[in-house]
């Protein structure tokens, strides 16, 4: 997709440096200390959002969770900027974005260095022949078992159901259990429910059931 230019786009990410993490391979294996350098705060677990877009759903998590950090991947510059200057506007110390597209998770993180990876409506890539593409697949499923701990988990959200119905599959061949799943998030009681992304509020708007999983590791 096209990406709509943005005003003074490359003079306003400059003025947010400090909310990026530029060389984010070189910190493989030693995020949780460079990390603590940034925000003493920080005493609990690293979350990582892939495609974090605009930021709501990365900021909400930070608000309500100061102890822990959030990372969002975005390799969009005109969506990422927009996901720094809500984490600016918000003062948040414990929210960062990756200004890149995360093809392959064990470049930049080491083993058992996540709590937790969210998968907010992914491209489906619909055409059979993309399937490996779809990050849901089981190469990075793969990838994200090793780098998650024990007793952490994946969330995925998407409004395809034909997405939704391959990612189920790819967990069963992975050997990954589900801990939460369901096709009507919003008709639910789970608590994923309580923090959603923009896509997520414009869907239920048009009365567009969004499908969930949760997956433990």
């Amino acid at each position: 997709m096209r990406q709509r230019k943005v005003k003074n786009e490359a003079e306003r990410l400059a003025a947010l440096e400090e909310y990026m993490i530029r060389e984010a391979i070189e910190l493989k294996g030693r995020w949780n200390d460079y990390l603590r350098q940034m925000n003493q705060g920080f005493k609990r677990s690293i979350f990582l959002e892939l495609g974090c877009g605009r930021g709501h759903f990365l900021v909400a998590h930070a608000e309500q969770n100061p102890e822990d950090f959030y990372i969002g991947a975005e390799g969009r510059s005109s969506i990422v900027l927009r996901a720094l200057e809500l984490i600016q506007e918000n003062k948040l110390l414990n929210a960062l974005c990756i200004p890149d597209y995360i093809e392959n998770i064990e470049d930049y993180f080491a083993e058992d260095e996540l709590s937790g990876i969210y998968l907010n409506f992914s491209d489906p890539w619909p055409k059979a022949r993309h399937a490996k593409r779809r990050l849901t697949h089981r190469r990075y499923l793969e990838g994200y078992k090793r780098v998650l701990k024990r007793g952490s988990f994946i969330e995925i959200k998407t409004d395809n159901d034909d997405f939704f119905n391959f990612t189920l599959e790819e967990c069963y061949a992975c050997g990954l259990t589900i801990k939460e799943h369901t096709q009507d998030l919003h008709k639910t009681n789970l608590s994923a429910r309580l923090i959603t992304t923009q896509y997520e509020e414009r869907f239920r708007l048009l009365k567009k059931s969004i499908n969930y999983c949760k997956i433990m590791i």
